[in-house]
């Protein structure tokens, strides 16, 4: 395979984000076919595709195409699964979009559809892997010099959520990122998590408990202590520091000038998600593409993508519980060994 051809199913805003970057910033690979149900949303996708770009309501139809050797699954996290498997099904490589899905019983589907089919095709969209910052971090503590990591305290803060944002959506939107990323980062995996509430912000709207705490630990013995706060009332304000044997580690922050103004020295926050992690969109598509192009996968696998769902599942119930919930995924499959 010399070129990604790809299919992408979905063409909401982050879909018509990522035609974008493939059409222009992305090497090895273009935008052939798009897929959506909803007309308006199909034909912004194939205009900014560009001329020639075929158009499916069908995604079965899209998937199968002769034309198209690769998928990338964009439809919101509900509509996940089908794509995908028709994917597996067709035995091309398939770029989704975190969640794998909503429900863990599915993401279970997709990984016993991908170990049936013999081949790694499916890479899940958590993009903070690729983020410049928290791959330096990982460098570092994969140095040993540090020592090994025992306490991991992280942010995960916003200013302010739709009104349909509720209060379960603080792990499976908001949390998700770090559920995915800090195993990666220590080289562990995680045994049981509580969720604690603290007094409810006065910003949150009814029905919506905020901020919350929640409290991660490994089967290594780290303890991660995640505070997801979506009414902090100044900015996007992403954290993370590792305390390890022999030192600290931070979390670098995006670079910006520091400005005397008024009386004032000041450091501007991010507006929000978008422009925090832009350029490791780049990094993860790329990374996607280079590696189906020699047919393999990079990134989050789909078994990464179910331990991420079980263990969601798992701080939901300890929203209403209090109490620590076992995450329990069986043990890795040898197929998902690295």
């Amino acid at each position: 395979m010399d070129e990604l051809r790809i299919c992408v199913v979905g063409c909401g805003m982050i879909a018509r984000e990522h035609i974008e970057r493939i059409q222009n910033r992305i090497r090895g690979a273009r935008v052939v076919a798009v897929c959506d149900v909803v007309p308006a949303n199909l034909e912004q996708g194939a205009a900014i595709a560009g001329p020639g770009t075929k158009q499916y309501k069908d995604f079965n139809e899209a998937v199968n195409d002769p034309d198209v050797n690769a998928v990338m699954v964009t439809t919101p996290g509900q509509f996940h699964k089908s794509p995908v498997l028709a994917a597996i099904k067709a035995g091309k490589p398939v770029f989704c979009e975190k969640p794998l899905a909503n429900a863990a019983s599915d993401c279970r589907e997709v990984v016993e559809a991908e170990m049936e089919s013999g081949k790694h095709l499916v890479q899940v969209g958590f993009m903070r892997r690729y983020d410049r910052g928290y791959r330096q971090v990982k460098e570092l503590l994969d140095s040993g010099k540090f020592g090994a990591p025992m306490i991991v305290k992280c942010t995960h803060r916003a200013d302010g959520v739709a009104d349909s944002y509720t209060t379960a959506m603080a792990v499976t939107d908001t949390a998700i990122h770090e559920i995915d990323v800090l195993p990666w980062l220590v080289n562990d995996e995680w045994d049981e998590v509580q969720c604690v509430m603290p007094r409810r912000s006065s910003k949150a709207h009814e029905g919506l408990q905020d901020p919350q705490v929640m409290i991660l630990k490994t089967k290594g013995g780290i303890v991660t202590v995640l505070e997801v706060n979506v009414n902090d009332g100044f900015g996007y304000d992403i954290n993370c520091e590792v305390v390890c044997e022999n030192g600290v580690v931070n979390l670098p922050c995006p670079s910006f000038p520091t400005v005397r103004f008024q009386n004032n020295v000041s450091t501007k926050i991010e507006d929000n998600w978008i422009m925090r992690f832009i350029d490791s969109y780049d990094v993860e598509i790329q990374d996607w593409v280079d590696h189906a192009l020699k047919g393999q996968t990079g990134g989050s696998s789909a078994w990464d993508g179910y331990v991420a769902s079980i263990t969601a599942d798992a701080l939901v119930k300890s929203q209403t519980s209090g109490a620590f919930e076992k995450v329990q995924t069986g043990g890795t499959p040898d197929f998902y060994q690295k």
